[in-house]
């Protein structure tokens, strides 16, 4: 038997300890019942499911989400067009997010699957430096899905960088304030 501050009560039955968790207006649980004897312990039960969930919810806050972030494209998108959604993959990379590439078919479309995967491929090889193919070009439905997922150096890097970067231009901004005239 522990009593609620920790300290050991020693063996005693199980009426005198429901009597003593009566007297305390406490509960009486069991907390190891394969012990030999079983061992019980006084908790007031109501705060310690409390406190349970609360310990539950910080860590669930704690947990870092991936976003995943996706770029659509087409077999006939222009060659522009594609490089947007480059530097658009490349800023979400290094920002830390996860990218879902979707080449979307239309029509007949689909009867060319090889300049597609090409595509992706060509996609995927210029975003080497900041992501790594995590899910290789797949069919799902009418499209071709492949996920990049950021690489380590480039995620430490991204939050790392955000600190000093924001410090350094309010510097600037100071020093440009300070020599302005008023």
């Amino acid at each position: 038997m522990v009593d609620e501050s920790g300290k050991q009560l020693g063996i005693m039955t199980p009426s005198e300890a429901l009597r003593l968790a009566r007297e305390r207006d406490l509960d009486l649980v069991e907390v190891a019942p394969k012990a030999d004897p079983p061992v019980c312990r006084l908790i007031d039960y109501g705060k310690y499911q409390y406190e349970q969930t609360k310990r539950q919810r910080q860590a669930r806050k704690a947990q870092k989400q991936i976003e995943v972030k996706e770029i659509r494209l087409r077999p006939k998108t222009s060659e522009h067009d594609t490089e947007v959604r480059l530097k658009q993959a490349r800023k979400f990379l290094e920002s830390g997010a996860k990218v879902k590439v979707r080449l979307r078919f239309r029509g007949r479309e689909i009867q060319h699957a090889d300049v597609a995967l090409r595509i992706m491929n060509d996609f995927a090889a210029e975003l080497a430096d900041v992501g790594e193919v995590e899910v290789r070009p797949n069919m799902e439905g009418r499209s071709l899905l492949m996920i990049i997922a950021p690489r380590s150096q480039v995620k430490k890097s991204a939050s790392k960088s955000k600190s000093p970067q924001q410090s350094q231009e309010k510097a600037e901004k100071k020093a440009q304030n300070a020599k302005k005239p008023g």
